[in-house]
């Protein structure tokens, strides 16, 4: 298969390169369950990260009080650090964090015994099971808008549960990946698996040739 054993190496180099950016991605979509949700701080004792305090204010501003901080920890990935809060009148609680390229996202969640609405301000997949699921993003937008326009969708999925603790958020995520963020997380990282098998062929051809 391969002419001589520099090629050999540089597949194997290639295909390791391949499995560190891809690996996670399949891991999350055979098993997304298997994500680690936990608590790390509480409210009286979580700073707020400079690169999100704008934001945190805005949100502030309307109406929303500091929950904590929860990490999110997915196999063979580092873990994902959240800034929650909730709102004391409307049924939603936010989640703020850094994404690729350090940019602000923001994601609004409201979880009833049906299912889940949620409404991010960044590029997500829009799924809808009418009465159980609703999810979207409004790419750029501010936390305002893209409150106003998931408070709207809010009804379609009934009564909303109370998540007026950290714990309760914290419950609600490991939820939603083990039920209603599964299809979402599995059509998203599709193309992910077929790459980790395709690098998980050719590091096995490269290997058999650098030990034959």
């Amino acid at each position: 298969m391969f002419e001589s054993k520099e090629m050999a190496a540089a597949v194997l180099l290639g295909a390791l390169v391949v499995l560190r950016f891809q690996a996670w991605r399949a891991a999350l979509f055979l098993s997304p369950q298997s994500v680690r949700v936990e608590a790390e701080t509480p409210a009286d004792v979580t700073p707020v990260p400079g690169e999100l305090e704008d934001t945190w204010g805005e949100l502030q501003k309307l109406g929303f009080v500091l929950q904590g901080m929860h990490s999110e920890k997915r196999l063979l990935a580092p873990a994902l650090q959240f800034l929650d809060g909730m709102h004391p009148t409307e049924p939603v609680v936010v989640s703020l964090s850094l994404g690729p390229d350090d940019e602000e996202r923001v994601e609004f969640l409201t979880q009833s015994e049906r299912g889940f609405v949620l409404t991010a301000n960044y590029r997500r997949i829009a799924r809808e099971v009418p009465g159980a699921y609703l999810s979207g993003g409004l790419e750029g937008a501010s936390p305002e808008r893209v409150l106003k326009a998931h408070l709207r969708r809010v009804p379609e999925i009934g009564a909303p549960k109370a998540l007026h603790t950290l714990d309760a958020r914290v419950d609600a995520a490991r939820a939603w990946y083990a039920r209603s963020g599964k299809p979402e997380l599995r059509q998203q990282h599709a193309v992910a698996l077929l790459w980790t098998l395709g690098a998980l062929g050719m590091l096995g051809a490269a290997l058999f040739r650098l030990l034959a």
